[in-house]
């Protein structure tokens, strides 16, 4: 399997190169050449294997046999063997066809450690291998950092700078971070928002000398096997409910596109998804996009689900490669004009190829703590804010009742305590590996929102 630039401006690459560059030299993200397949039979064949057969299966055609199968079996079973579910991304039932997807059952509670913890594995297989070592810089709205720290904390290959928006993320998420004490994890705490946070690590990865220098790589969803492995559970979920036989249509709480688009790929690759719902809090670029066609970069505005305040999504690039059939001229044109003039238009074909299959929804502050109101009063499950928004969109955008709707449930109530105790007068427990949290020491610097600062500090830490 080979890999393309979304911007068509750097070289192909394959797997293990692609893994660790993370985001392409002309600025663009890196995609495979073409979807690989799956017949209605080799879905169906997937009833009854555990999550890792199944994700073994699924993401071969992108790995092997530059890994091999034997060892990226092993790397699977590995990773997931730290999730405290055996069925690693359950189903929950909320009413008779609608379904959440609990995937906050790894070690740090949110959806990002389905692929982060592959991806660490994958790291350090592939570096110890060719013996090299890495500096991992990246940002967070709050989940992936703790993920991307527990993914690669002590090991050799790698370390690990993640920025994230001071003041700007739930206590749970900054503790889960700086309370880490591991020697090769640095915290930074940038004085700005998530976009800040983003726009500083596209920027280093621009600056070619020292990308370079540092030997930088990402953990970011710009990463292309962030979103591989979170293709597994739209297949996993999708069967459980009678793929292929019948189709499954999903609500997905978003803001980098990352989640989305792994549904997206994974319908690329034969499974019948009726429908994406595209679920979006008060910071609505995604859902304006989606909508009418226009993407322009507003101010992000702090809400209960900070994991979504964000404005410039940067998984929407894939999208806009597959919506133009890979006319990466075209999409050089539309991220000049967002970076010219904080906006681009998508054009009509391509805006209705997206309808089709897309159907986007703003959810309120008012309606995401209703929802979290309703769904414990129905059923005395509580959602944390950012699911509560999927299930708020599933339930206002839904096309047919008669298809089953899975929410993906991206974080564990507890991560944002505050927010679900105030709508419903429970306080969501953390589990017992993280019990004593609040007294862990924390370690972290703050800094300015200030591109020289952060790479002095950067290069400064690995002297």
């Amino acid at each position: 399997m080979k890999y393309v630039s979304t911007r068509g401006e750097a070289p192909s690459l394959g797997f293990e190169e692609v893994l660790l560059t993370g985001l392409a030299r002309d600025g663009g993200l890196y995609l495979p050449e073409s979807w690989p397949q799956l017949s209605r039979e080799d879905i169906a064949s997937f009833a009854g294997l555990s999550y890792q057969e199944t994700a073994f299966r699924v993401m071969k055609p992108y790995v092997c046999p530059e890994i091999s199968e034997d060892d990226f079996a092993d790397l699977i079973d590995n990773a997931y063997a730290t999730f405290r579910h055996k069925a690693v991304t359950p189903l929950s039932q909320l009413d008779s066809n609608e379904w959440i997807l609990e995937l906050f059952h790894g070690p740090t509670l949110a959806f990002k450690d389905v692929a982060l913890q592959l991806l660490g594995h994958l790291f350090d297989h592939v570096l110890t291998r060719q013996g090299r070592r890495i500096t991992i810089v990246g940002a967070t709205s709050g989940d992936t950092g703790s993920a991307a720290i527990d993914c690669v904390r002590d090991r050799g290959c790698a370390e690990i700078f993640m920025l994230h928006p001071k003041g700007r993320v739930s206590e749970v998420q900054r503790r889960q971070m700086t309370t880490v004490q591991s020697a090769n994890v640095h915290n930074i705490a940038v004085e700005g928002t998530f976009d800040d946070c983003q726009a500083l690590v596209k920027a280093m990865f621009n600056d070619l000398a020292f990308r370079d220098e540092i030997a930088l790589s990402a953990v970011n969803s710009i990463n292309w096997a962030r979103v591989m492995a979170q293709i597994v559970y739209y297949f996993t979920s999708a069967v459980a409910l009678g793929a292929p036989a019948r189709p499954i249509s999903y609500s997905v709480p978003t803001g980098n596109f990352g989640d989305v688009y792994a549904g997206y790929v994974a319908r690329c690759m034969g499974l019948p998804i009726e429908q994406l719902v595209v679920a979006t809090n008060i910071n609505d670029i995604l859902a304006r996009s989606l909508t009418s066609g226009d993407y322009t970069v507003g101010t992000v505005q702090p809400t209960i689900s900070p994991s979504m305040d964000i404005q410039v999504s940067s998984n929407f690039e894939r999208l806009l490669y597959n919506l133009y059939d890979g006319q990466a001229a075209e999409i050089r044109r539309l991220m000049e004009n967002l970076k010219q003039a904080g906006s681009f238009t998508i054009d009509g074909p391509q805006l209705e190829k997206a309808q089709a299959l897309f159907e986007a929804c703003r959810v309120s502050e008012e309606d995401t703590r209703a929802t979290i109101r309703e769904v414990y009063d129905e059923t005395e499950i509580l959602l944390d804010p950012h699911t509560a928004v999927g299930v708020c969109a599933a339930r206002s955008k839904r096309r047919r009742a008669e298809t089953p709707m899975v929410t993906l449930s991206t974080a564990h109530p507890a991560k944002f305590p505050d927010a679900v105790e105030a709508v419903t007068g429970k306080h969501p427990a953390l589990p017992d590996h993280m019990a004593d949290l609040f007294s862990r020491p924390e370690k972290y610097d703050s800094l300015p929102n200030d591109l020289g600062v952060i790479q002095a500090y950067i290069r400064d830490t690995l002297k």
